[in-house]
């Protein structure tokens, strides 16, 4: 019983030194590696969920495919890589050192006969001549030799490339020193730390000072990626982490100051390069440090590198315009409103609020001509209406109109969550270059009077129903207004519908095209209505513009129930406030990696690039001749090291036959 457990330790200490196990180990380490390229890593789980949809998210979740590099899982393969490779180490280095300094003089004859490397011939010279001449021709080709006397001539043994030997250590050697960094920079105390319940992550979006103790973390943490936004004139002492479905708040040793934030345009308007001014407010140092950073430049400052990573808005001011879609229209609101913060607002249906999501002052898209450009179409700005019961619609509106085959549009882009794509609201552009005309439209064709108003007057003007008493002709100006409600709440869908619904199906194609004929006529009536009011003397006929546009707007009230607000939010002027996006970093696993790496690169070219070669060369006398027999061995580079013999054995030969 004792000498198996004697021996259990042995077989244990085998198996973590195993070739087998360490080439498992890194076939491990490289598909993880692949995963972690692959699969972008450290996003909002929300993203994931997006990107994966819920079953595939909460698969790769139990993986832990999010954070690869500080999984559970690739840690312990770290671990086991660090200790299978060391133990590898320290069982064949003591080995290889003695064979470098081994020139292997005791080989008997039998053994070197065996090489595939094997020649024999007899010499003119005697021993000593010849003993000179070999010795001198392998010095000449850099081998070292030692030279032992036997009792029937003398061996000559000779080796070069002893640094191959070094070669596998220091591979060895660094890849325990690139894991051992890899180790340090997992985020092992904060696996631990998770594990035994000492912190949490915060997944609510509230003010730093408000996070829990429990969800931050100290300003000695050994190893951390985080990342915070600045305001220029602004300054702060932490950052934030993103960790599985939230983030952590990681304290700061110092003080991170923006006094400037640059960024240079292309004249597309494409962002070209952009850096910060900071500066380094620490307690400990005394005066302040400052330093310009920007992309691919970062800045150290004991153990932690800052680098310029994003930007973003800082809080801009913007001065918004509520335009109404319902009711009989009015003068538009206008309120002043700044980014990343929430404004109530109140309207007939309740209290609504405005959640001011992010501002651009720059929008590129390819030139709409099609030509290998790019095209600035201005300022827009991204934002939320929330309902009292918490859920929101998402819109992004932009400052200026966009041209699309030849005609002037306002977009507004609409969703119901951040998985669908934004579906744009095409609202036409009037000859001011403003939607003004448009929501003039829309507000007549919601206001009762005006309705009925301008239903009388196409009924009336119809040659059916001029002969027709008042009450008759009440009632089909009352079927107009009908027709445009129903177009209004439901565009041509409600109306086919509701023929669908209440018209057999073989007149279907007949009452459909008289509806739309109907709901043209009044629909044109009610826009000429419209240019009377803008001064348009509607006796003469309607310009082309007026005519497509028109048709525009009859195209934006088609699908102006979908839109969901009871506003259009449109931007007045704005105050642009600039941001720069900062990662900081502690990473003492690099200082191990960046010369394991070196001493990666130096092993593998002693390798492939010093191979070990071995020769020896028997001398016997015979009478005043002697006779010589050379072996040699080689542990890669076959083919060179067969021109190499060939031609030692061929200068042997010349020089001494």
């Amino acid at each position: 019983m004792s000498s198996v457990n004697a021996s259990l330790p042995r077989t244990l200490f085998r198996f973590l030194g195993s070739m087998n196990l360490a080439i498992t180990l890194l076939v491990a380490v490289a598909i993880a590696a692949v995963i972690g390229t692959v699969l972008k890593q450290n996003q909002p789980y929300v993203d994931y969920v997006l990107k994966f949809g819920p079953f595939w998210f909460e698969i790769f979740k139990a993986l832990d495919l999010y954070d690869v590099y500080s999984s559970s899982w690739f840690l312990t393969i770290l671990t086991f890589l660090v200790v299978s490779t060391s133990v590898c180490v320290y069982r064949n280095t003591p080995h290889m050192l003695r064979d470098m300094r081994n020139f292997h003089e005791h080989a008997h004859r039998t053994a070197l006969q065996r090489l595939a490397h094997h020649a024999q011939w007899q010499s003119a010279q005697p021993l000593r001549s010849s003993s000179d001449y070999v010795g001198a021709l392998l010095k000449h080709k850099h081998y070292k030799i030692k030279r032992l006397d036997t009792q029937d001539g003398q061996l000559i043994a000779a080796k070069k490339g002893a640094g191959s030997r070094l070669g596998y250590i220091f591979t060895h050697v660094a890849i325990v020193i690139i894991c051992i960094g890899g180790l340090l920079d997992g985020n092992v105390p904060l696996k631990i730390a998770q594990m035994r319940g000492d912190i949490a992550v915060e997944t609510r979006r509230i003010p730093a000072s408000e996070v829990p103790e429990q969800s931050t973390l100290p300003a000695d943490n050994l190893s951390f990626r985080a990342n915070i936004d600045i305001t220029e004139g602004k300054a702060a002492n932490i950052a934030f982490i993103d960790f599985k479905d939230g983030y952590l708040v990681q304290k700061l040793p110092f003080t991170i100051r923006v006094d400037d934030f640059r960024i240079e345009h292309y004249e597309s308007g494409q962002p070209k390069s952009f850096e910060s001014d900071l500066v380094i407010i620490d307690e400990d140092s005394g005066a302040p440090v400052r330093q310009t950073i920007s992309v691919n430049h970062p800045f150290s400052y004991k153990g932690y590198t800052i680098y310029q990573n994003s930007f973003g808005d800082g809080g801009s001011q913007l001065k918004l315009a509520l335009h109404p879609l319902t009711g009989t229209g009015g003068q538009a609101r206008e309120i002043e409103a700044t980014v990343k913060q929430a404004h109530p607002i109140k309207t007939a249906s309740g209290e609504l609020s405005l959640e001011i999501v992010d501002f651009r002052p720059f929008n590129v898209n390819p030139d709409p001509t099609g030509v290998k450009k790019f095209h600035n179409i201005g300022p827009s700005f991204q934002f939320k209406l929330r309902k009292a019961d918490g859920t929101a619609q998402e819109y992004i509106n932009y400052m200026q109109p966009v041209q699309q085959d030849g005609e002037s549009f306002y977009l507004s882009g609409m969703r119901r969550s951040p998985a669908e794509p934004f579906q744009y609201w095409f609202i036409p552009a009037d000859t001011e270059q403003r939607p003004d005309r448009f929501l003039n439209f829309l507000a007549a064709l919601h206001n009762p009077d005006r309705l009925n108003q301008v239903a009388l007057a196409t009924a009336r003007a119809t040659e059916n129903s001029q002969s027709l008493p008042a009450a008759e002709q009440q009632k089909v100006a009352d079927f107009m207004i009908t027709l445009s409600r129903q177009f209004i709440d439901g565009g041509n869908e409600r109306i086919s519908a509701q023929i669908e619904k209440s018209v057999p199906e073989e007149q279907r194609r007949q009452v459909a095209e008289l509806y739309a004929t109907v709901l043209h006529q009044f629909l044109r009536n009610m826009y000429l209505t419209i240019l009377e009011q803008e001064g348009v003397d509607i006796d003469q006929p309607v310009s082309d513009f007026d005519m497509r546009f028109f048709e525009n707007a009859v195209n934006a009230l088609n699908v102006s129930h979908q839109y969901g607000s009871p506003f259009l939010v449109s931007l007045n002027s704005f105050k642009h406030i600039e941001a720069t996006g900062l990662q900081v970093t502690r990473s003492p696993g690099q200082w191990l990696v960046f010369p394991g790496c070196l001493l990666l690169s130096v092993g593998v070219f002693f390798m492939f690039y010093l191979p070990q070669r071995r020769l020896w060369v028997i001398i016997r006398p015979d009478g005043e001749k002697s006779s010589l027999t050379l072996a040699g061995s080689a542990l890669r580079n076959r083919y060179d090291f067969d021109r190499e013999f060939e031609l030692i054995r061929q200068d042997l030969t010349q020089k001494l036959t």
